[in-house]
């Protein structure tokens, strides 16, 4: 794999999930009521309002993207089999939603928005196969973001001791078996 796998793949996650959270939110159908003597009364309805976890999915799969960078072996590639599930969930979820809809009420306008938030689907599903596959491989953050465990200070009296155990990073104030 090259240097390139982890960008495609947080990449691929990044647009998809973003992709499927705003068509998930735009207007994907338009009912208009006749209504005798009356103005119509005209109802909207979002991907979100017909498969409310579309939402979820979507901000799931973005927060994955996210663990994507901070995790690393086995972690990162069962990462990406969540995101792999995220991904099948937000198709499946944008199919469904469009196949309950009124065929009428969905104009030339709507009727991209489940294609679309199918096509995001199909990238974060992309990058959680890329994450699957090849995570493990992958460098991980720096040891710079890790600390190290503390080791047990020795306890010290007087001035110059005091400032050359904060000096070690020791905490002087600390007591050992022999203190009280």
């Amino acid at each position: 794999m090259t240097r390139k796998g982890p960008l495609v793949a947080v990449l691929s996650c990044l647009a998809g999930a973003g992709l499927a959270l705003y068509a998930a939110t735009r207007v994907w159908a338009v009912q208009v009521e006749q209504r005798p003597g009356l103005s119509d009364l005209r109802t909207e309805q979002t991907g979100a309002d017909v498969e409310p976890w579309l939402i979820g999915l979507a901000v799931a799969a973005l927060a994955g993207t996210g663990a994507l960078l901070a995790t690393r072996g086995v972690a990162r590639r069962l990462l990406g089999v969540l995101l792999i599930g995220a991904a099948a969930g937000i198709a499946a979820g944008a199919v469904l939603a469009r196949v309950t809809l009124d065929p009428g009420a969905a104009g030339t306008a709507g009727s991209i928005w489940p294609v679309l938030c199918v096509l995001g689907g199909a990238a974060v599903g992309v990058g959680g196969l890329l994450a699957a596959r090849h995570g493990h491989l992958w460098p991980a953050m720096s040891a710079r973001y890790e600390r190290t465990a503390p080791t047990a200070a020795e306890p010290v009296d007087g001035t110059r001791e005091l400032w050359d155990a904060l000096d070690r990073g020791d905490d002087p104030t600390a007591r050992g078996p022999d203190h009280p």
